[in-house]
C-alpha cells in the first residue's frame, strides 16, 4: 500500500491559511495533500488512493458572487466524511439546499462559542471555548438534515452536522492556533469520523522518498544547488542514499551570504561524505545583473534567473546531468501561489519556484516539496544530520539579497554582513538561536540618517534587526528579546560597523507583513 493512502484530501479556496490545514493533519500522523478546488474525483485519488476524507479550506470569496468557486460534481457524492471551514461550510449548506448571507456583524478575531451538541467534531472538549473567526458571511439556514452543533452571539450556526452523513461545517478556523480546541476537533474528525490510520512518520517519510527518488531519478546523474540550509542538506542526504554519487552538489556562492558561511557550506558537504561537491564563485556575474536594481520581485527573478544559469553552465562542464535538484518546501510554493492554487494570492516569488526557466522546471527533483519545515527537520533528525544542521535558521536562498533594502552593492552587503553577524552572535551567546527566535537577522535600509559621533555630524545607514517566533512560518509573532540584549547589539553596530548610526528593532507580526522584507 502506498504511503499516501487512506489520507485526507484538502482542497484549496484560496485560504493563505490552508496549508496551516494540511499541517495540522499531517502532525496527526495522516496524510493529507492540499489540492485545487478544480480537481476531478481521478485527480484526488491519484493524489492520496482510498482517501478516507475530505476537508473544503476557506477563501476570500462570497459563495453568492458571480464567478465564486464552486465545490467539486464529487465532493459529496461518496461515502467519504466532508467537513468545511469557513467558506468550506458555506459551500457545503449553498449545495444541499441551505441559505448563506452576509452577516450583519463580521467577526474577525477571537470569539466565544459554545457547544450545544457533543459528540463528533466536540467529543471530549469543553463546551464553552475560544475560536478563532474570519467572515463577513455566515449560515442564515442550514441544509436539511443538518443540526446546530455549536453557536456563537453573531453565528448562531457556528458549526453544523449530519453525523448520518459524515458531513460537517465550522464557521471559525481550527487550523489556527488561536482556536482553543483545533488541534483536537481535527483529531476528532480525522480520527473519529473518518477513520484514518497514523503511518504519515518521518521513517517512512524517509523510506518513501528514497524509492521515490529512485524510481524518478533511475541511472541519471543529479544537479543539486547546494547552500548549507537544512532543506538543501536534508533533500541532498536523501538523494544521496538513493542514488549515491549519481548526486553532484554545487554551491554556488552569489556574494550575498553571511560571515564565513562559504567555508561552512564546503565543510558541511564534505562531513555529509558527499564526494561530488563542487563550489563556484560567481559574485560578480550576481552583483553585475543586480546594479542598479531596487524593486523587490525583479531581484529576487533575477537571482533565481542567475541561478539556473549557473547550474545550467555546470551542466554543460560536467558532461551529461539529467536532473536539478532543490530543497523546495510547501511554504516556498505556497508563498509563490502561481496557477497550481487557483484564487490564492501572490505573496512574493521565491528563486527556487518561480525564477527557473521552463525547461529546466520538467527536470526537478524535489524530495521535500511537499513537506513543511518541521516535518523536514524530523525527517533531518531522523537521517542522523547533527543539530547544527537541522535546526539553523531558515536563511533564504536570494541570502542577503532580500535583506539589503534597495540596491545591492558590495559595499552595502559588507556591512550589513558586519551588523548580522553581531547581532546572531550575541542571540547564539544568549541561547537565542534556536530556543526563542526561529528566524532572525538584520537587514539594511535604503535611508541615512543624521547622527553625531564625537561631536561630529554623521549622516550614514540605519540598520533594522528582525526576530521572530512561529511554529510553522506562515504565521509569525516578534520576538519578546530582552532589551539590554538590544541595547548591547545597537551599541556594538554603531561602533563596529562604520557607516551605520542607527539600529531599529521590527515589531510587526506576519501577517499582515512577512518575515524577510523584500
Amino acid at each position: 500500500m502506498s504511503l499516501k493512502s487512506g489520507g485526507i484530501v484538502i482542497l484549496d479556496y484560496g485560504s493563505q491559511t490552508a496549508q496551516l490545514i494540511a499541517r495540522r493533519v499531517r502532525e496527526l500522523g495522516v496524510y493529507a495533500p492540499l489540492l485545487p478546488y478544480t480537481v476531478t474525483l481521478d485527480q484526488a485519488q491519484d493524489a492520496a488512493p482510498d482517501f478516507r476524507g475530505v476537508i473544503l479550506s476557506g477563501g476570500p470569496s462570497s459563495v453568492y458572487d458571480p464567478g465564486a468557486p464552486r465545490l467539486p460534481d464529487w465532493a459529496l457524492s461518496g461515502d467519504w466524511p466532508v467537513l468545511g471551514i469557513c467558506y468550506g461550510m458555506q459551500l457545503i449548506t449553498q449545495a444541499l439546499g441551505g441559505a448563506v448571507a452576509g452577516a450583519l456583524h463580521r467577526e474577525y478575531g477571537m470569539a466565544s462559542v459554545q457547544v450545544r451538541e457533543p459528540g463528533a467534531l466536540f467529543e471530549g472538549l469543553d463546551a464553552g471555548q475560544t475560536v478563532w473567526m474570519s467572515h463577513g458571511d455566515r449560515i442564515e439556514r442550514p441544509p436539511d438534515g443538518f443540526r446546530v452543533l455549536a453557536h456563537t452571539d453573531n453565528a448562531p450556526y457556528a458549526a453544523i452536522g449530519d453525523p448520518d452523513r459524515g458531513l460537517f461545517g465550522v464557521q471559525f478556523h481550527p487550523e489556527v492556533v488561536h482556536t482553543e480546541h483545533g488541534a483536537a476537533m481535527l483529531r476528532n474528525f480525522v480520527f473519529g469520523v473518518c477513520g484514518a490510520a497514523a503511518d504519515w512518520t518521518p521513517d517512512h517519510l524517509i523510506d518513501a522518498s528514497i524509492s521515490a527518488i529512485r524510481e524518478q531519478v533511475g541511472s541519471g546523474r543529479v544537479l543539486l544547488g547546494m547552500s548549507g540550509g537544512v532543506d538543501s542538506s536534508v533533500a541532498g542526504e536523501l538523494i544521496h542514499r538513493a542514488v549515491g554519487d549519481q548526486l553532484l552538489a554545487v554551491f554556488v556562492n552569489h556574494g550575498m551570504l553571511r560571515a564565513g558561511e562559504a567555508d561552512a557550506v564546503i565543510a558541511l558537504g564534505r562531513q555529509l561524505g558527499w564526494q561530488n561537491l563542487i563550489a563556484v564563485d560567481a559574485t560578480e556575474e550576481f552583483l553585475d545583473r543586480l546594479a542598479g536594481i531596487t524593486e523587490p520581485e525583479t531581484k529576487r527573478q533575477i537571482i533565481g534567473a542567475t541561478f539556473a544559469d549557473v547550474f545550467e553552465r555546470e551542466a554543460a562542464r560536467l558532461g551529461a546531468l539529467d536532473w536539478l535538484a532543490q530543497g523546495t518546501i510547501y511554504p516556498d510554493v505556497i508563498e509563490s501561489a502561481g496557477t497550481g492554487r487557483p484564487g490564492a494570492k501572490r505573496i512574493k516569488s521565491h528563486h527556487n519556484v518561480g525564477g527557473l526557466p521552463d525547461h529546466l522546471r520538467t527536470r526537478l527533483v524535489e524530495p521535500l516539496r511537499d513537506l513543511f519545515k518541521d516535518e523536514v527537520r524530523a525527517v533531518g533528525t531522523r537521517l542522523g544530520l547533527a543539530d547544527s544542521i537541522v535546526w539553523r535558521q531558515p536563511f533564504p536562498g536570494p541570502g542577503l539579497g532580500v535583506r539589503c533594502v534597495g540596491e545591492i552593492t558590495w559595499e552595502r552587503l559588507e556591512l550589513l554582513r558586519a551588523a548580522d553577524h553581531i547581532f546572531t552572535g550575541e542571540l547564539r551567546a544568549a541561547g537565542l538561536l534556536r530556543v526563542g527566535t526561529a528566524q532572525a537577522f538584520a537587514m539594511l535600509l535604503p535611508v541615512r540618517s543624521v547622527g553625531v559621533m564625537g561631536d561630529n555630524r554623521t549622516y550614514d545607514e540605519v540598520i533594522v534587526l528582525r526576530a521572530v517566533t512561529t511554529t510553522d512560518f506562515m504565521t509569525a509573532d516578534w520576538a519578546r528579546l530582552d532589551h539590554d540584549l538590544l541595547a548591547r547589539v545597537s551599541s556594538r553596530i554603531v561602533n563596529e560597523v562604520k557607516g551605520v548610526n542607527r539600529v531599529l528593532y521590527d515589531i510587526s507580526t506576519k501577517p499582515p507583513a512577512t518575515i524577510e522584507w523584500e
